[in-house]
């Protein structure tokens, strides 16, 4: 089935027109993860004819603050100076790009894709915050994703460039699931990956930490990055 799924996937990618020649893609992993959960997305955009710049970033040892401007330059000297410049990010990935571009220009920039962002923060870190052990495994970027005083994405504004949010609404994981608002992907509410000013938004059958992988997932972030929209219907 798998198989199968990538295949149709990778069918109706070539089917579309390719993209332009200067067209570069950055993908920004999410919280204590690399590069290669953003490996099957990447691929498909890369044979596509899209420029990738696939990047990793030490998303536990520094915050936010660091992390944007150290993951997202990294991201652009792989890109031509002349291309314009997407986005497609995981989770963490989503704030550190907003974190950015409300401090500093992308003058090329193009189009933003999110999965799963914690735009409007998490509940799961208002309440596991002080358990033993979250520290060392979020980092302290993990800190600063709650909803309440101190969080980093309820800190930002609206959005003045073009924003597709994916959320999901599957879950594997009830015990987190317990604290948040209901649907939700196990680490964030579906109401909570939205930000004002974003230009579409779809729902998706996926948890938090595979969201990236879905075939499903990656034709709908194909379609937002090349013509801004996603694809409602059936695809």
């Amino acid at each position: 089935m798998k198989v199968t799924s990538l295949l149709v996937l990778t069918v109706l990618v070539l089917a579309q027109s390719p993209a332009q020649a200067a067209d570069c893609v950055v993908f920004l992993h999410g919280l204590a993860r690399t590069s290669a959960s953003m490996d099957k997305a990447a691929t498909v955009f890369e044979k596509s004819g899209y420029i990738v710049a696939n990047v990793s970033y030490p998303s536990r040892k520094f915050p936010i603050e660091e992390l944007a401007p150290l993951a997202i330059e990294a991201g652009l000297e792989e890109c031509p100076p002349e291309s314009v410049v997407h986005f497609v990010t995981h989770s963490l990935g989503g704030i550190l790009v907003r974190y950015y571009l409300e401090h500093k220009e992308i003058s090329n920039l193009g189009r933003v894709l999110m999965l799963a962002p914690p735009n409007q923060g998490s509940a799961v870190v208002d309440s596991l915050r002080h358990f033993p052990g979250f520290k060392l495994i979020n980092g302290q970027a993990g800190l600063q994703l709650g909803t309440r005083e101190g969080s980093v994405p309820l800190m930002l504004g609206p959005v003045d460039y073009e924003v597709g949010v994916i959320a999901g609404t599957r879950t594997f994981n009830p015990i987190l699931s317990q604290y948040l608002q209901n649907p939700d992907d196990g680490k964030v509410s579906v109401e909570n990956t939205k930000v004002q000013g974003m230009t579409d938004f779809v729902v998706v059958p996926h948890s938090h930490p595979f969201i990236m992988k879905s075939s499903l997932v990656i034709e709908q972030a194909f379609s937002f990055i090349k013509t801004g929209r996603f694809l409602h219907a059936a695809p």
